[in-house]
């Protein structure tokens, strides 16, 4: 029972990171980079570490330099789990 409920509620309430697009060259898939701030176990120092995640991005409306929110979904292919919410703010460079 607690294994079924905790199934559907990963289903109910979905991951959803903010992220910049740093690769838009593949057909309907984007490459977002995600920036974290860890504390140093030692230390203490608070450090950025980032982790790149593919992205279905249906329209092909987002460009290097956005700005988005991508939230996780089932398996589209080998390396896409997410898919594109929303493109928060838009790129100024060209």
């Amino acid at each position: 029972m607690a294994e079924a409920s905790a199934a559907e509620l990963a289903h109910t309430n979905p991951r959803t990171v903010t992220g910049v697009v740093v690769s838009d060259r593949m057909e309907k898939t984007i490459t977002v980079s995600v920036e974290r701030r860890v504390k140093h176990p030692v230390y203490g120092k608070y450090m950025r570490r980032s982790t790149k995640i593919h992205a279905h991005d249906e329209r092909n409306t987002c460009n290097v330099g956005d700005t988005v929110t991508v939230v996780e979904c089932r398996p589209i292919s080998k390396s896409k789990t997410w898919v594109l919410k929303s493109v928060d703010e838009r790129s100024t460079e060209v």
